[in-house]
């Protein structure tokens, strides 16, 4: 089980946060997050599929073209929270930023996520 729920966080980061293509990227989102799920992140919060999808549209808009995440650690699955410790820069190079990512997991999806922007 904490295998299925670590990949979960792993494609969140690589398939969602990473994904340019808005609608590939709800694709993932429809299959990773619950219907009712809340994104926290930067003095935001949404809740629900496209409000995710859209939120993380304006965020990727905000960055510099060609920049993306990675992760910096393995992920970490205590129970029903995953973390993903994450760097975010221009691609192949060391990261600008780092951050980190809090799932509340419920019944195989994320139920919450919490993103926090380290440097």
């Amino acid at each position: 089980m904490n295998q299925q729920l670590i990949q979960i966080i792993e494609d969140n980061l690589h398939q969602v946060w990473n994904e340019r293509d808005a609608e590939a990227r709800l694709k993932t989102i429809e299959r990773i997050y619950a219907t009712d799920a809340t994104l926290y992140h930067f003095g935001d919060q949404v809740t629900g599929h496209d409000a995710i999808n859209e939120s993380v549209t304006a965020v990727q808009q905000s960055l510099p073209p060609g920049f993306e995440f990675t992760l910096l650690k393995p992920v970490l699955i205590n129970h029903d929270i995953g973390r993903a410790i994450w760097g975010a820069g221009p691609k192949g190079q060391s990261p600008v930023s780092t951050g980190m990512d809090i799932a509340r997991l419920e019944d195989g999806k994320i139920k919450s996520l919490y993103v926090f922007l380290e440097s």
